[in-house]
């Protein structure tokens, strides 16, 4: 019989061999993680999410990770400017399979973590730097946030109504998607080849090209019809059938009526008589006010109720708050609540959440990882600390 082996040279669970593993389909993988903040700790926690044992490395001057993003993680503290720490950091990664940190190039190299001397401890590591600007380029070694790689890669300059500053749409675009989704693929990509070829591989993720390449159809758009400028065109809330819309309660419902089958299901069940030819952009001031008009006569609540069958693309505009008892939600997800976001993707059979523990553990990973008992204590004791000098989360 052959033999059944997971993309990371991972065996199945024996009980489940030719099934799904309740665990995750990333069991029995081990990642090191030495990023900080939003984007790596992001993509770790996806990793995490679908069963890997993510093992979080702090220590030093940097920030912490953001605490919503650790679950499924245990926490550790090393001084990488000592003996101790570092040996420590070479016993982790002599059988991990990935090693992720977020300084700014160089960094890594000068504590004893770079890719060249951990590849030589373990041929088969799967190392992934994420940063900003990625390891070259003139301003590889700035600083930045979120808000500077939408600047640089384009995006910001799309965003927000004309005739007024450009507005990032929190950090979901270059910290979330252009950098901790698509570190995570290019992880799984690398286990993937890891498990055909037996090596690992080095990865340069860089938030900046994540944005670049999430804007490619947009690129493609801009000063055609389509993305004039920043302000107009199709999909950025310029056009009557591609907007928000105030109810008569000052909440607000979304309306996505692009195609003409939408738009003549939104028209004739707001009651507004003839469809009229919604691309027809001298008509777009008699659409706005009609649909403005009609909307403004009920409660978002209403309007929901008013839509929930009918294939108009109009749902109402939730607030954070309101989503562990909105149906759609609660129905994919029974356990949902702000603190507790789903495990993305839905895998038949689980995996199931995790839990979060950001307490620090060092001496009980260390151990657990084959450190003398003398030793582990030793470096716990020396390392373990609440003391950040960098960025924090919540910042206020």
């Amino acid at each position: 019989m052959t033999e059944l082996i997971d993309v990371a040279g991972a065996r199945p669970d024996s009980e489940n061999e030719k099934g799904d593993s309740p665990a995750g389909p990333l069991a029995g993988i081990k990642v090191l993680d030495m990023t900080r903040l939003a984007p790596g700790p992001y993509a770790s926690m996806l990793l995490a999410d679908l069963g890997a044992e993510v093992i979080s490395i702090g220590g030093g001057r940097s920030g912490l990770p953001v605490p919503s993003l650790s679950r499924g993680k245990d926490f550790i503290a090393l001084d990488l400017k000592t003996d101790g720490g570092r040996k420590a950091l070479r016993q982790l990664v002599a059988d991990a399979d990935v090693f992720m940190e977020g300084f700014r190039p160089g960094v890594a190299d000068r504590l004893g973590a770079g890719y060249g001397e951990l590849s030589a401890i373990n041929p088969r590591l799967v190392y992934c730097s994420v940063t900003g600007y990625g390891q070259t380029g003139p301003m590889a070694r700035r600083a930045g946030h979120d808000i500077n790689y939408l600047a640089i890669a384009g995006a910001l300059g799309t965003f927000g109504p004309a005739g007024q500053p450009p507005l990032p749409p929190l950090n979901l675009v270059a910290d979330l998607g252009g950098g901790g989704m698509l570190s995570a693929f290019g992880i799984v990509s690398a286990l993937y080849e890891r498990s055909k070829t037996g090596k690992g591989r080095y990865i340069d993720s860089a938030m900046v090209d994540g944005v670049l390449s999430m804007m490619a159809m947009n690129f493609a758009d801009w000063h055609t019809p389509t993305l004039p400028r920043r302000g107009e065109g199709v999909l950025n809330g310029a056009m009557p059938f591609y907007r928000c819309y105030s109810c008569s309660d000052h909440r607000y419902v979304a309306v996505g009526a692009l195609e003409r089958a939408f738009f003549a299901q939104l028209w004739e069940t707001l009651g507004l008589g003839d469809v009229p030819d919604h691309f027809d952009r001298a008509l777009w001031p008699f659409i706005e006010e009609s649909l403005a008009g009609a909307f403004a006569t009920k409660t978002m609540e209403e309007w929901t109720a008013v839509f929930a069958e009918v294939d108009a693309c109009v749902t109402p505009v939730l607030e954070p708050h309101e989503l562990a008892s909105f149906e759609q939600i609660i129905s994919r997800d029974p356990n949902f609540a702000l603190d507790s976001v789903p495990v993305v993707p839905a895998f038949s059979k689980g995996p199931a959440r995790r839990e979060t523990n950001t307490r620090p553990c060092t001496q009980t990973v260390l151990l657990r990882n084959g450190l003398e008992p003398e030793a582990a204590a030793a470096i716990a004791a020396q390392s373990d600390s609440t003391a950040v000098t960098g960025l924090s989360w919540p910042p206020l």
